[in-house]
């Protein structure tokens, strides 16, 4: 998933800087993309994300365990790690820099993007919309289901209401499978792998940031 964001789009690592030797990040050519929250953010979120999915499609092809309370504990995770995320990119106004714009289709002629590409923000907008459909059912059907925070009550809604919650659910949850993979898919590949080394570490050379990305556009948060 992209993560935000530094106040500024990609700055220098403080974490390097020296009064004695001045910053020292900027004569090791390393820039940071992703602050410490924002990382522990994302790994919450593939953790919870890989769990959930593990505990509704397991029992599918027939893999017996007892997953109903791993996978609604999974959700109130993953629902509180998004609503924190949603509210602190909302009051950083750092909303805008993962929503795809007209801007970013000149990449498609080879223009460089700014701190995300058109592609990365393509991603995180499907997997925002997988995401808040699953957390959007996923309480509801939390009722029919019975756990320490809600009264178990089948009858809360019409048959139907339940048929089309739970064929949404499953949605997300199948769409969420598609995108994990192919998130991880290009996180692998030796080109792409800087940005899986970003979410690790938090940095980048300058080198890799110059050759993939436009600075100025980095610079001004978009």
């Amino acid at each position: 998933m992209a993560a935000q964001y530094p106040p500024a789009g990609v700055e220098l690592a403080a974490s390097t800087r020296s009064a004695a030797g001045g910053d020292a990040a900027e004569s090791h050519g390393r820039v940071t993309r992703h602050a410490g929250i924002d990382r522990l953010f994302h790994w919450l979120v593939a953790v919870t994300m890989l769990v959930l999915l593990a505990t509704s499609l397991l029992p599918v092809i027939g893999i017996r365990f007892a997953w109903v309370e791993v996978h609604w504990i999974a959700g109130i995770l993953l629902s509180g790690a998004v609503l924190f995320h949603i509210l602190r990119a909302a009051l950083r106004k750092k909303l805008r820099i993962v929503v795809p714009r007209p801007a970013d289709l000149a990449e498609l002629a080879g223009a460089r993007p700014g701190k995300y590409s058109i592609a990365q923000k393509l991603t995180h907008t499907a997997f925002a919309m997988a995401l808040l459909t699953a957390i959007g059912t996923g309480v509801p059907l939390m009722i029919k289901a019975g756990t320490p925070f809600f009264e178990r009550d089948p009858y809360r809604f019409s048959l139907s209401t339940w048929g089309w919650l739970t064929v949404l659910h499953d949605l997300a949850a199948f769409l969420s499978l598609f995108l994990v993979m192919v998130h991880m898919y290009f996180s692998l590949r030796p080109e792409k792998r800087m940005y899986l080394r970003a979410m690790i570490s938090g940095g980048m050379t300058r080198d890799e940031l110059r050759q993939y990305h436009d600075e100025q556009r980095v610079q001004r948060g978009e």
